[in-house]
């Protein structure tokens, strides 16, 4: 398995807060990052933008050519 730099541990993080947010919207109706944000507040359209740049970052560090390790 290959490590990840900073970034791409921040990303992830990023991503799974997202993820988790998502499946408590969809299973309960709750918003966490609203609730604790605020609804669009600035915070919190920063933190929705983070994921989504996280997510595009995630793409693109799936699709790169792994190194060999030999």
């Amino acid at each position: 398995m290959k490590q990840m730099s900073a970034m791409g541990w921040i990303a992830f993080v990023l991503v799974i807060v997202g993820a988790l947010n998502w499946g408590l919207v969809g299973a309960f109706g709750f918003d966490l990052v609203k609730a604790l944000l605020g609804d669009m507040s600035t915070l919190s359209r920063v933190v929705y933008g983070l994921v989504g740049l996280s997510a595009v970052y995630m793409i693109f560090a799936a699709m790169k050519p792994s190194q060999p390790t030999m």
